[in-house]
């Protein structure tokens, strides 16, 4: 289909998060936690907030789960709307049952009674969001937390989260105090079952350290920032060379808000990693061997074709969309953090689409998730009709007098380098060009 001036993008955000306000996750939960559920929320505070004091209704932060946009449907519909946005793809936000700090920032249980407690937590919170998303139908995919600590109950909940118009999974990120290995034989029927449903799986970026205190020290965050994509990549290896891909060939598994750039790179490293375990005699054979010889592609052929990158985009995940796979790339506002792009999306949308190919910008603004998710696309046109970012519009260049104001505005990376430089001068152009 060509597209023309007056048609408009449907745009769907593959990085969104939500979640209940932290008294309105009992009613989710069975009556016999109610006791147990009023001690820990007297006493819940989370660290994290600290890091972004002035988050709240004003300004969505990284501090995020006390804003209303998490669990006020019409509010956020109404807000999202304002940024061409038609449907999004939803993560956790809020605190859940019994966790110990936010829920992208804590490690997944280390014991059974952890397990047990925190298990109940998210299936709260997986009830909670099935009533979120059928609040705007077919506009929400809903992901359903589990954990791999029993793959009994994590198939269960996947058939639940199913049966319940959930859309997808997403597994506990890695953590200084836990790492989550995805090569263990023992998640095969886990993934089995993804596949059965057709329930694409997700690694959502984290900051996988401990919060600054008298203990950790102040570098805690800072290591967990510099590690933060590091522990996103981490998977991929885990899903390629343990055979996971090959074993389960239809598998989608999708790596949010990591940016798409090393994706390429990823790729290659691997190749030349199974190329090497394949020469007899060389110190990777050794240890790769047998792994790389039950694989029947390339590392980057499974990456092509299995591995999805979603989230805003940098320069450079662009410039690089073919090494990467314009297919496997799905734009994303990350809404409500304050390092997203909103309010600034149609903004942002322009710096990244502005003078790229119709049918490219189409796949990676909406069509690739609608395709990775089922969702159906023809009642989404119908809604982007009324809202949703015309064509020409996005195809406009945004002059740098344009960028928000950094760090006032936006610390999106979408707008750096430029919206850096703008303050680091004083907010003027500096002799940049405005293209």
């Amino acid at each position: 289909m060509d597209l023309t001036s007056t048609e408009r993008y449907v745009v769907i955000s593959t990085d969104g998060h939500c979640g209940a306000d932290l008294m309105d996750y009992k009613p989710y939960l069975q009556k016999s936690l109610h006791e147990q559920f009023d001690e820990w929320a007297a006493h819940y505070s989370d660290a994290w907030g600290a890091l972004d004091p002035e988050a709240g209704e004003g300004r969505v932060g990284a501090a995020s789960f006390g804003s209303s946009y998490n669990w006020d449907s019409d509010k956020r519909l109404e807000h999202m709307e304002t940024q061409g946005v038609a449907a999004e793809v939803l993560f956790p936000n809020t605190t859940p049952p019994f966790y110990p700090s936010g829920a992208i920032t804590a490690p997944a249980p280390t014991n059974r009674q952890d397990f047990e407690l925190r298990w109940a937590g998210v299936k709260a919170h997986n009830r909670w969001l099935a009533d979120f998303c059928n609040a705007a139908p077919g506009r929400r995919a809903g992901l359903a937390q589990i954990f791999t600590n029993d793959i009994d109950e994590a198939i269960r909940e996947a058939r639940w989260a199913r049966e319940n118009g959930l859309m997808g999974v997403a597994l506990p990120g890695d953590h200084v105090l836990q790492l989550n290995n995805l090569y263990y034989p023992r998640l095969d029927p886990f993934w089995e079952a993804c596949v059965e449903l057709d329930l694409p799986v997700h690694r959502h970026g984290v900051v996988p350290s401990e919060a600054a205190g008298p203990e950790t020290g102040v570098g805690a965050p800072a290591v967990g920032i510099f590690e933060c994509y590091h522990m996103a990549q981490r998977p991929v290896s885990h899903m390629v060379l343990g055979g996971v891909f090959e074993r389960f060939p239809d598998l989608r598994f999708v790596v949010t808000e990591a940016n798409a750039a090393w994706g390429a790179s990823y790729a290659t490293q691997l190749d030349n990693y199974a190329n090497e375990a394949l020469v007899p005699g060389a110190l990777a054979s050794m240890f790769a061997g047998d792994a790389v010889r039950a694989l029947s592609l390339k590392p980057s052929e499974y990456v092509a074709k299995n591995v999805y990158f979603a989230s805003f985009f940098t320069i450079d995940d662009i410039a690089l969309r073919y090494d990467v796979g314009v297919s496997q790339m799905m734009w994303g506002a990350d809404f409500p953090h304050h390092e997203g792009t909103s309010p600034h999306t149609r903004k942002a949308l322009r710096v990244n689409f502005a003078g790229l190919p119709h049918d490219e910008v189409r796949m990676m603004l909406g069509g690739n998730a609608a395709k990775c998710y089922g969702l159906d696309m023809e009642l989404l046109t119908d809604v982007a009709q009324e809202f949703g970012p015309a064509v020409e519009e996005v195809a406009t260049p945004l002059p740098l007098d344009e960028y928000p104001t950094y760090p006032s505005e936006t610390v999106c990376s979408t707008f750096a380098p430029q919206a850096w430089r703008r303050a680091a001068t004083g907010g003027t152009a500096n002799g940049i060009a405005s293209t």
